[in-house]
């Protein structure tokens, strides 16, 4: 045995200092990681797509046709309340004037149901591709971001189709000319379906935009307050531009996302407080 050991030297592991920015990403390395973020996005619609359209007959008869049926929860909870709110569907027939609507229709609903379904994991993925070229205090003001934009969108969603869809059938299948009768084709209930619900999960971004234009000091509190009324025909004009063309419709869509905008300026009030402690730090 040996009477002296050799030392030998070992490679220390150097972590980087906090707040030491990494080697910048090139733009071919950008794009690749760019690329993989797509892919899983799409895998994850892809999925979320596939198994709708498995399961296409319980999706179409209980959720698409939902606002057709008597038991419908919206019809419940208003006749719940009284017999004058109460009301129910417009009975009228879908029919496929197409060859190959049946199918093709399935695609699309399959399509925007996965889009719907997968759109917290969507957004985490977007947001994940942006996080890293942001600075510290841009990702601490955006802390919680995918939760709050996907559970706007949702909210949004739930209230197109449980609030907006049956009133709005109602009164498009319900408004006649003479003796004409609506039998509308199931590629335009599903295209009005989507109106419903779609476009107004993406209206009610509104507070999440407010509050980074905010944030930057592009919006204040007391600008959304002098231009309220000028907001307010704006969010019509957008609600008369994403929805079905009637004013039941519109104002339906238009009223809560008017809601939001007061809403957004208590939001952007806390926001201009955190830009302006930062400008005084």
């Amino acid at each position: 045995m040996a009477l002296f050991k050799k030392k030998t030297k070992t490679k220390e592991i150097v972590k980087p200092k906090e707040g030491v920015e990494e080697k910048e990403m090139s733009f071919i390395e950008h794009l690749e990681e760019l690329r993989w973020h797509i892919v899983r996005i799409l895998a994850s619609i892809a999925f979320f797509g596939i198994l709708t359209f498995v399961f296409r007959t319980f999706v179409f008869d209980k959720i698409i046709f939902g606002p057709r049926n008597p038991d419908f929860l919206t019809y419940q909870f208003f006749c719940s309340l009284s017999s004058a709110t109460c009301f129910g569907p417009v009975d009228f027939e879908l029919i496929a004037i197409q060859m190959g609507e049946q199918f093709f229709t399935a695609i699309k609903v399959s399509f925007w149901i996965g889009l719907i379904i997968s759109f917290p994991y969507v957004f985490y993925e977007i947001w994940k591709f942006i996080k890293p070229g942001l600075y510290k205090k841009e990702r601490n003001a955006a802390r919680g971001i995918v939760f709050s934009c996907s559970f706007l969108f949702m909210l949004g969603v739930l209230f197109g189709y449980f609030v907006i869809a049956p009133f709005a059938i109602n009164f498009l299948i319900g408004f006649d000319i003479g003796e004409a009768s609506a039998s509308p084709s199931l590629s335009s209930y599903v295209n009005y379906m989507t109106l419903f619900t779609v476009p107004t999960g993406i209206l009610f971004q509104l507070p999440i935009f407010v509050y980074f234009f905010s944030i930057i000091g592009l919006i204040t509190p007391e600008l959304m307050k002098k231009y309220r009324r000028h907001a307010f025909i704006i969010i019509l004009i957008i609600a008369a531009v994403t929805t079905p063309p009637d004013v039941i419709t519109q104002f339906l869509v238009g009223v809560p996302v008017y809601f939001l905008y007061e809403f957004s300026i208590h939001i952007s009030r806390r926001a201009a407080k955190k830009y302006q402690e930062s400008l005084d730090e």
